[in-house]
């Protein structure tokens, strides 16, 4: 049996027929070819593209050998594709800290700048590594609290009530929640508008009462980019909210848009809030729900374990924080 593995026609054929092509495409530029008057319609005969044969007569024009007709293996030509090695280990690093990709590649951005592997990058290197899916050890980093001061940061956040939840009431009402990162002491208010006055007055009701209640001084606070927090304008003097943090000397984060996690703490205070205290039910008046949601957020700060902080009750955590 011949071994085709030894048969080089396939070779020969691409050699010829890039030979033969070349050939005609000179006849072309020098206006002699019998046929084509442009290399357009040489193109189109030959069934390749300008950019397909541009490849091969030029490296055939700079080496000049039959060999350079042949198809080569795609890939890198001077270094590898692969992330280099010290930045996939800043990438497990903050993986194994319970860290998504999306909330990596934001951490990376400031220190490797154009450098920082895209997200869909960061899954493949997790994935390479088994670590695309948290395990155990990696849930419990993740919710290990990043702030290690009580007003460090706070988390701030408005939220839909739904119609019908005040008997004979059809107003839509809102809340306003603050909680605080390390501790996770959490206060809510009511508005009838997300107008930014409004929000900007519930906000600073907020703000002393968490002070003079707790002791919580914020240096930072973050929210999203909703109107109600932000200016459209870029002049932050002008906007309410935006104002009010300047006069009281805290700083204003932002959550990057559309990631709703980057502010998780104040989102997922949102969800146990809706769960034990809204959903399925309904209020007999505005001031029967404004009671039952201070009581209700009594019991939050100082009677119900919280999962985050390995089950300790929010009060019990400013108090670690203090000591």
């Amino acid at each position: 049996m011949r071994l085709i593995t030894e048969d080089k026609t396939l070779e020969r054929n691409y050699i010829q027929k890039w030979q033969y092509m070349i050939a005609e495409y000179e006849l072309i530029k020098a206006k002699k070819h019998p046929r084509f008057k442009f290399v357009s319609d040489f193109y189109a005969h030959h069934g390749t593209t300008r950019q397909t044969f541009a490849k091969y007569y030029n490296r055939y024009k700079l080496g000049g050998k039959d060999n350079d007709f042949l198809p080569r293996k795609r890939g890198p030509k001077w270094h590898s594709r692969r992330t280099l090695p010290f930045i996939e280990q800043k990438v497990l690093e903050q993986r194994k800290l319970g860290i998504n990709r999306y909330e990596i590649h934001a951490i990376l951005k400031p220190v490797l700048k154009s450098h920082t592997p895209a997200p869909s990058t960061i899954y493949k290197i997790t994935k390479r590594h088994g670590l695309n899916r948290l395990k155990a050890p990696m849930k419990q980093n993740k919710r290990k609290i990043i702030k290690q001061r009580a007003g460090e940061l706070g988390h701030i956040d408005c939220h839909y009530l739904p119609k019908g939840l005040i008997a004979s009431d059809p107003t839509r009402y809102y809340l306003v929640a603050l909680v605080d990162d390390a501790s996770r002491i959490a206060w809510a208010g009511i508005t009838k508008s997300l107008k930014s006055l409004d929000v900007m007055f519930n906000s600073l009701a907020i703000i002393n009462l968490l002070h003079a209640e707790y002791g919580i001084q914020f240096e930072e606070i973050m929210s999203d980019n909703g109107s109600e927090f932000s200016s459209r304008s870029g002049d932050k003097t002008t906007h309410p909210f935006e104002r009010m943090l300047i006069e009281l000397g805290v700083k204003h984060r932002y959550t990057r848009p559309y990631r709703p996690q980057t502010n998780g703490k104040v989102e997922r205070f949102w969800r146990t809030l809706n769960d034990d205290l809204i959903d399925e039910t309904y209020f007999e008046s505005l001031q029967n729900f404004k009671d039952e949601l201070e009581q209700y957020l009594l019991y939050y700060n100082t009677a119900r374990p919280h999962q985050g902080i390995n089950g300790l009750t929010p009060q019990k955590m400013l108090t670690n924080l203090s000591t």
